[in-house]
C-alpha cells in the first residue's frame, strides 16, 4: 500500500515525453562538447526517468517527481520498455525462442522477453548518419520489450544471438509512446493521465483503503 505522505508529494508531479535524437547524452550537461538534452528542452528541476544510450534513440520521460522517477526506473517496479531494433542477419526462429526464455549475460540470465520479427517501421525518420550498408548481408528489424534495466542490455541481448544490433530506438516505456513526437521534440503528459498511471500500480483493495 502507497504511504499517505508519497500521496501528497506525488499529487502533482510534471512529466515530458522527449524523442532522443541519435547521439545525445540523456542529462543536461556534457564535459566534452557532445550533444545533450539541454540542446532540445528547457526543463528545470526535470530529471530523466532512466537512460538510453548516447547511439540510441527514442523515448525519454523526464519528471521532476523523485518517487514518480522511481516507479518509472526502478527494475523492482518492471515498467515495460518496448524497443525496435535494427540487426544483422535474419531473425530465426530458435533466436526468437531463446530471447523470449531469457539469454545469459555476463552479469546473469536475463528475465524473458517479448520479442517478434517486424517490418521496418513506416513511421520512421532517417538517421543522420545513417547506419553502415554491407550488399552481403541483410538487416532485419526486431521488436523487443524487456522489464528491466541493465546497462546496454537489448544490444547485449541481440549479440547472444548472433543478431549485432546497427540501430536501436525506444518506442515506449511504462504507458507512453513515441507516437506524434520527431526527433528532438518534446511533449507534456496531462495530469489525470498520471494520476491513472499511479493508481495501475496499486490493488484496488490499496485503494478503498487509503480513501477511507
Amino acid at each position: 500500500m502507497i504511504a499517505p505522505h508519497l500521496l501528497t508529494e506525488v499529487n502533482s508531479p510534471a512529466l515530458l515525453l522527449l524523442n532522443k535524437p541519435y547521439r545525445v547524452l540523456t542529462q543536461f550537461t556534457s564535459e566534452d562538447g557532445k550533444s545533450t538534452l539541454r540542446d532540445f528542452i528547457h526543463a528545470p528541476g526535470m530529471r530523466p526517468a532512466g537512460r538510453l544510450d548516447y547511439d540510441s534513440e527514442g523515448l525519454v520521460l523526464l519528471t521532476d517527481s523523485g518517487p514518480l522517477q522511481t516507479k518509472l526506473a526502478d527494475p523492482r517496479w518492471k515498467q515495460a520498455k518496448t524497443y525496435l531494433a535494427q540487426v544483422e542477419g535474419e531473425i530465426s526462429d530458435e533466436a526468437l525462442a531463446s530471447l523470449r526464455r531469457g539469454v545469459k549475460l555476463n552479469d546473469g540470465m536475463t528475465l524473458p522477453a517479448d520479442a517478434e520479427r517486424v517490418d521496418e517501421p513506416a513511421w520512421l525518420w532517417a538517421r543522420d548518419p545513417p547506419i553502415r550498408f554491407r550488399k552481403a548481408i541483410p538487416t532485419s528489424w526486431l521488436q523487443l520489450t524487456i522489464r528491466e534495466g541493465r546497462n546496454r542490455q537489448v544490444r547485449r541481448m541481440t549479440a547472444a544471438v548472433n543478431l549485432p544490433t546497427l540501430r536501436l530506438i525506444r518506442w515506449s516505456a511504462g504507458p507512453w509512446t513515441l507516437a506524434g513526437l520527431a526527433p528532438g521534440e518534446s511533449r507534456p503528459v496531462a495530469g489525470d493521465e498520471i494520476q491513472a498511471f499511479l493508481k495501475s500500480l496499486y490493488p484496488p483493495a490499496s485503494s478503498r483503503a487509503l480513501r477511507r
